[in-house]
């Protein structure tokens, strides 16, 4: 794959991808690894991708910068949770994580306490998640399969043909209605396998609000996926 690099300072590297579906110019910056991505389509000269590159050196920068800000998991720190900051605090004796208080009490290893607190939201995630699939689904009447938790970035939720939901965990960073509005959007899809305008009625019966929390996941998301739980 070729590869141009953008000079200042840090330089940036931007792989060159050739395309046959590609209608146009697309710069990307991979939320995983921050790995920048130029695809092209055929006929459209690498000159040309490399200006295109050149006139868009601000929001590349701006959108790195951002995505290094991470918030790194410590003890004496903070952790989202519910939309709040939640204090992270050691304790003598303490056996995994336990919420106290305001306080998410943990023991005093900073070694292991990012993966502590990582279960800690897992759990509270999938029950959250789960009581909220069953009233929605109690709501319409309908029955789902199972419910998966992962730590996706390309999507907070997502409905099989069969039935069976997913979710991300780090949807119990946010604020409940956010939390409640992907389980609604998903559940939705038990009815509509689709984004019509059918769907968004079953939304809108669900969830009146989801317009707002729409915006706040657009505008509020990545922070989540920028909590880091180990270094």
């Amino acid at each position: 794959m070729a590869r141009h690099v953008l000079d200042g300072n840090p330089p940036i590297t931007v792989e060159l991808r050739r395309s046959a579906r590609a209608r146009r110019l697309s710069l990307r910056v991979s939320r995983l690894d921050g790995r920048v991505t130029l695809t092209l389509p055929h006929g459209v000269p690498e000159r040309e991708g490399v200006a295109f590159i050149a006139s868009r050196e601000g929001w590349l920068r701006d959108h790195l910068g951002a995505m290094r800000d991470e918030h790194a998991v410590r003890l004496g720190g903070v952790v989202p949770f519910r939309g709040q900051a939640l204090p992270v605090r050691a304790a003598d004796r303490q056996r995994g994580a336990a919420l106290r208080d305001g306080v998410l009490w943990v023991p005093d290893d900073p070694v292991t306490v990012g993966t502590r607190v990582q279960t800690f939201l897992k759990a509270q995630a999938r029950d959250a998640l789960a009581s909220a699939s069953d009233r929605h689904a109690a709501a319409l009447g309908r029955s789902y399969g199972r419910i998966t938790l992962r730590d996706t970035r390309s999507r907070w939720g997502s409905c099989t043909s069969a039935g069976d939901l997913m979710y991300s965990w780090r949807l119990i960073m946010a604020p409940p209605e956010v939390l409640d509005y992907v389980a609604a959007h998903e559940v939705a899809h038990l009815v509509e396998m689709n984004h019509s305008a059918a769907f968004w009625a079953v939304v809108a019966r669900l969830f009146p609000d989801h317009d707002r929390c729409r915006r706040w996941l657009r505008t509020e998301g990545d922070a989540l996926h920028r909590v880091r739980f180990a270094d």
